[in-house]
């Protein structure tokens, strides 16, 4: 091939024809810092506490990488991650005329509830009111219209019915997605997200957007800018995940008219028989998610860190070897799964926390017992606090009862969420949804939920809209604007 000669230098074409040139230095503990060339500004140095060399001795040695990639895509809005929180964000963006681009690194639309298999949504009303109104409640009642939920007016989730529904609802609200694409760094200017990087099967590349949305549930695009969060209990340590699963050949009728159920009745008899490597008391249990299949939130991963490669990798391994020993639980202490086979595991982990990004409001359990009205809130929501098992004892057990019990709202009853929550401190034009916005260890076990999800990514992608729309900054857009176009959607605000 002849090569085309050029008075350009290769720094200057990629420059004029709208690259961007990103140098990328890893310091000793693989940390990054970036700097965006040929522009007007500069990404700003992040400082994070260093390990000490004793953490990791391979973390001594040192490069410096430096790469040149293309802008590829400009948009209104970008929302990283398509769980339900970013699916609602999207849609909720683009209905009010926003260019949007939404970015998944796995190979479908919905996380948990779909490539994740959890087995079925948890409450979307308290009993009384429609708490997720608006695009929670359109998913819900488009994916029952199509024969997705099981019963017909449950909660059990046919989880390749709910990724086609996702699918046909961004695609007919034109909102343009892709698969396979992972946020790796953002670059910043003076609390502004200027660009994000990501890795596509293409390669490196940029997209630049006047609003960000952080649908991740890791918090992963606030906490490579730089915006403070908070991870775990006072120790550290976070919920353990469970590797979701799926089972066919159960006899429902029988398991039913037996009456021990699908869960633990029966614990105590396998621990005293050796039945299980851990004495894990707290089962969730399988769901009806079709005529003779279940899905199993059975078992869990201890001592699980969701934000590192290498604990995400053990617990995997630990929740597929566990399995086996569910299986001989189920078919030999209860009745109906006698011919039970195990189909397939989730292709996700199912992660319950990591970091909470710290917004200018952290809602906290008071909130959840006063039953809080906030002048900025954006949605109500009542799931009870759900922290789960710390540790595979009876002790830890004892404790998740005696909260998941005592924290509890009754019928009509619910707590409000303010849209400070969702504004990462140090950041103005990025916005967090789902289980990942500004709450205390006890809240966000209440709102990480499916629903929950739908409320908060809701109110974030109209937010993005105003202050896209009216070249504002996250603080600066009215809430009683943005208030009023979530009631319009279906929102539940009784107190706006």
């Amino acid at each position: 091939m002849r090569r085309r000669k050029s008075g350009l230098s290769r720094r200057t074409f990629l420059v004029s024809s709208g690259a961007t040139i990103i140098t990328k230095m890893t310091n000793s503990y693989g940390q990054a810092s970036n700097q965006e060339i040929g522009t007007t500004m500069k990404h700003e140095q992040r400082q994070h506490p260093h390990p000490t060399k004793d953490e990791n001795p391979h973390l001594k040695k040192q490069v410096v990488y430096s790469k040149k990639i293309p802008v590829k895509y400009e948009c209104d809005v970008l929302v990283v991650g398509g769980g339900p929180a970013g699916v609602a964000a999207a849609l909720a963006a683009s209905r009010q005329g926003c260019h949007v681009r939404l970015i998944e690194a796995h190979s479908c639309l919905g996380g948990m509830g779909t490539a994740g298999m959890v087995p079925a949504f948890m409450q979307f009303t308290d009993g009384k009111n429609f708490l997720a109104g608006g695009i929670g409640k359109e998913v819900l009642e488009t994916l029952r219209k199509a024969d997705g939920t099981v019963p017909p007016d449950g909660m059990g989730i046919r989880a390749e019915t709910l990724k086609r529904v996702y699918d046909n609802l961004l695609t007919e609200a034109d909102v343009v997605f892709s698969f396979y694409t992972k946020l790796i760094d953002v670059l910043t200017h003076r609390g502004s997200v200027q660009t994000a990087v990501c890795s596509g099967k293409s390669g490196l590349y940029a997209i630049k957007a006047k609003m960000y949305i952080d649908a991740t549930g890791d918090g992963d695009l606030c906490a490579f800018a730089g915006a403070p969060f908070e991870k775990g209990d006072a120790d550290g340590g976070m919920m353990p995940g469970t590797l979701c699963s799926l089972w066919a050949n159960i006899d429902w009728d029988k398991v039913h008219a037996s009456g021990l159920g699908a869960g633990g009745s029966q614990l105590e008899r396998a621990f005293q028989d050796g039945v299980f490597t851990l004495e894990d008391r707290h089962l969730p249990g399988m769901w009806r998610v079709g005529n003779t299949l279940g899905g199993g939130n059975i078992g869990h991963t201890f001592g699980l860190d969701g934000t590192d490669e290498e604990s995400l990798t053990k617990a995997l391994l630990w929740g597929r070897k566990s399995l086996l020993e569910y299986e001989r639980y189920y078919k030999e202490y209860l009745k109906g799964f006698e011919q039970m086979e195990l189909v397939a595991t989730g292709s996700l982990l199912g992660v319950r926390e990591t970091r909470r990004i710290i917004g200018d409001y952290v809602l906290n359990l008071e909130d959840f017992k006063t039953r809080a009205v906030f002048e900025d809130e954006i949605g109500r929501y009542s799931y009870p606090v759900d922290i789960h098992i710390a540790r595979p004892d009876k002790e830890s057990y004892e404790t998740f009862l005696r909260e998941h019990t005592s924290f509890r709202l009754g019928t009509g009853e619910n707590y409000g969420i303010p849209y400070r929550s969702l504004t990462p401190k140090t950041l103005n034009n990025v916005l967090v949804a789902g289980r990942c916005i500004s709450t205390d260890r006890y809240m966000q076990s209440s709102i990480r939920v499916m629903p929950g999800c739908y409320i908060t990514g809701q109110a974030a992608g109209v937010a993005a809209a105003l202050a896209s729309k009216t070249n504002l900054d996250t603080r600066s857009i009215s809430i009683k604007e943005l208030q009023k176009t979530l009631k319009d959607m279906g929102a539940f605000l009784p107190n706006c």
